[in-house]
């Protein structure tokens, strides 16, 4: 790698700032709001106070409901707010904001109104934080008509993405791994407007035997875990799905199809996963190409611990990625 290219690899923060950058300086309609931004504490906006000045960048008090309930006013009224609630556990503080009104608001009034809103929420697991912020609420807001989901895997995914999100009418709820910030970029970020758009999944590896679906840190762990089983003469094949609604079910069923077996790494609670609703759409449309039973890897549904030797155990690892693997060959 020169240094040219190491020079253009991106951490998850810096693809945040640059995608937020880059649409408010295209789109004036575009405003910041949340928690401490303006001091840039969290990291995400820096320099956005002295480039766009204080009326696009809102810092709002620890009131999550009023924070999402002002965001989908400002949108009606013509702005784009993109909101950084931190924490994704904080979404719960909001959620009748996020279902009443966020999610319903352009339907109820027949279409005579958009909701342009992206809210930001860092998903703190594996660190520590106990019970009161290591939640992974994204599967709640999949059964919720009217709001799009994003969850990059990558620091190019988050940034092009995001820029998707931000153009997009509809509410979108961008949730980011942070044990993945530390990740750089792959290869370079291309110069000119990078955009992934939502509902494309991508294929991390290709592969024949088997197919791993991998869902934020997941996606990294079934990457890792198909190195492993190719030692062994299994051919992985890797798919993360970046969006989650919108899902991309064409990619999943046809290597499901291709490969005959699957498996799903999710980060969430195991009952009610994202995981769960892939492997019932697998099952109810590749039924005939299976050739071994449909495999879950998933959080236990359990509070999450303080203790860190405790925490680790409930999460799930490049192991149990593996040995769900040889399972469907059994």
């Amino acid at each position: 790698m020169t240094t040219a290219t190491r020079a253009k690899q991106l951490g998850f923060l810096q693809a945040i700032n640059r995608a937020q950058t880059e649409e408010m300086t295209r789109d004036e309609r575009v405003i910041l709001m949340g928690q401490d931004l303006r001091a840039n504490v969290f990291g995400a906006a820096a320099g956005a106070l002295e480039k766009f000045g204080p009326s696009r960048i809102r810092d709002l008090p620890l009131a999550e409901a009023g924070s999402i309930g002002v965001a989908a006013g400002a949108a009606m009224a013509g702005l784009r707010p993109i909101i950084d609630l931190t924490v994704a556990s904080f979404v719960f503080g909001a959620m009748d904001q996020f279902v009443s009104q966020l999610a319903k608001a352009r339907y109820m009034f027949g279409g005579q109104a958009t909701l342009p809103v992206v809210v930001r929420a860092a998903l703190y697991y594996h660190g520590g934080t106990a019970g009161h912020h290591a939640d992974r609420p994204y599967p709640m807001f999949m059964n919720v008509p009217g709001l799009k989901i994003i969850l990059p895997s990558t620091a190019p995914d988050l940034l092009g993405l995001l820029k998707s999100a931000i153009r997009d009418d509809n509410p979108v709820l961008c949730f980011e791994d942070a044990n993945l910030w530390g990740r750089k970029g792959r290869g370079p970020i291309p110069d000119a407007d990078h955009i992934v758009p939502l509902g494309q999944a991508a294929v991390r590896r290709t592969g024949t035997d088997v197919t791993i679906v991998g869902i934020g840190l997941g996606a990294f762990l079934a990457e890792q875990a198909a190195a492993e089983l190719a030692a062994d003469g299994i051919s992985a094949e890797v798919i993360d799905p970046r969006t989650l609604v919108p899902m991309d079910w064409p990619t999943i069923f046809e290597s499901v199809t291709r490969t005959g077996r699957l498996v799903v790494v999710d980060p969430a609670n195991r009952t009610c996963s994202a995981a769960s609703e892939i492997a019932a759409r697998v099952a109810e449309d590749c039924f005939d190409a299976l050739r071994g039973p449909l495999v879950r890897v998933t959080t236990d549904d359990t509070h999450v611990p303080f203790s860190p030797a405790l925490e680790k155990q409930i999460y799930p690892s490049k192991d149990k990625v593996v040995a769900a693997v040889r399972r469907t060959f059994v």
